[in-house]
């Protein structure tokens, strides 16, 4: 039988060549295409009212969060680097009189700490350096002489620990009756005194912000099982276990405390970041004036706090649903 008697009507037939792969392949009858696989559909509506009001507000706390976590880490960051400061260094002053023996006076102080085991140096401030210390306070342009200004000593430590300071201040009040000692202890239990209080109401702040997230969670929870209480009995009495139907919940408030935590987040690093750069950009003031631009600065510590922020509500709010579920499904008979 030849191909002409087996070709379809209407179509003109079509010899086989051999050899010719082509031909076959044309030939061959088309394979059906497989269907594409479906995807989970989720009882939990992904796009409402309610669900991008609670973005909102897991944004708005993730925000605050960031905001107390890199503000505290900026404040106890600086407030150790002054204190570092301040314990390698110790100031001798001598009250002011008249210029040729207050400048012997302080020469021979300066001596003294020199020849004291502990103390690397002695650095007598001139009349510029004085003014510069008191600018902030009396202004500019200001001429010391026409005021009983005391004459300053700093002296740094060695960092061994070894400067019997006891004895400095004995000694120099034995020589030069004018002299005073000051080693800051008081001013730096201060600034720890300052700081522990900043540290303890950040920790309070956060305590509120975590709260406030877990109740806005909770109430975000219990209204998507009330809206979807029908899909929620059928499924729990055709066998569906709770832990399925609590996934469901879970998964979605995942989403929405992730997407409200990057928010967030993104947001106080932003904010943190632009106060970091503007010092590089020359709108940080005086660099030596202390300046909230200077030294709220959280660094890489507190961007990290911040990513763990947003971890954190984001796995909260999730846990927080999954409980919320499973308590509700507990009251449905």
């Amino acid at each position: 039988m030849s191909t002409n008697d087996t070709a379809p009507a209407g179509k003109p037939p079509v010899a086989a060549v051999p050899g010719d792969p082509a031909r076959a392949a044309k030939s061959a009858p088309a394979k059906p295409r497989p269907e594409k696989a479906r995807q989970p559909t989720s009882i939990v509506p992904s796009a409402t009212i309610a669900g991008r009001a609670l973005v909102a507000v897991v944004a708005i706390m993730t925000f605050l969060a960031a905001i107390t976590i890199g503000s505290a880490v900026a404040v106890r960051s600086t407030a150790s680097q002054w204190r570092s400061d301040v314990t390698r260094e110790v100031t001798i002053q001598i009250r002011a009189g008249d210029k040729a023996s207050t400048d012997a006076q302080v020469q021979a102080a300066a001596d003294i700490a020199r020849k004291t085991p502990g103390i690397a140096d002695a650095h007598i401030l001139t009349g510029e350096e004085t003014s510069r210390l008191l600018e902030p306070w009396l202004g500019s342009g200001l001429d010391l002489n026409d005021l009983p200004v005391p004459r300053v000593v700093v002296l740094r430590l060695d960092g061994a620990g070894t400067a019997d300071l006891a004895r400095l201040k004995r000694t120099l009040t034995d020589k030069i009756p004018t002299a005073s000692l000051d080693d800051h202890r008081g001013w730096s239990r201060r600034l720890v005194a300052v700081t522990d209080a900043v540290m303890l109401i950040g920790v309070v702040m956060l305590a509120l912000v975590g709260l406030a997230t877990v109740l806005s969670v909770v109430f975000a929870t219990r209204a998507a099982v009330a809206t979807n209480r029908a899909v929620v009995e059928v499924l729990h009495f055709v066998g569906a276990r709770d832990g399925f139907i609590a996934a469901q919940f879970q998964r979605h408030f995942l989403k929405i405390g992730t997407q409200g935590g990057l928010i967030g987040g993104l947001g106080a690093a932003a904010v943190f970041g632009t106060i970091a750069a503007l010092p590089q950009l020359g709108l940080g003031g005086d660099p030596e004036l202390p300046t909230v631009v200077s030294w709220l600065n959280p660094g890489l510590w507190g961007f990290l706090g911040i990513a763990v922020a947003v971890a954190v509500v984001a796995l909260a709010t999730a846990l927080t649903s999954r409980v919320t579920v499973y308590r509700t499904l507990r009251t449905i008979q």
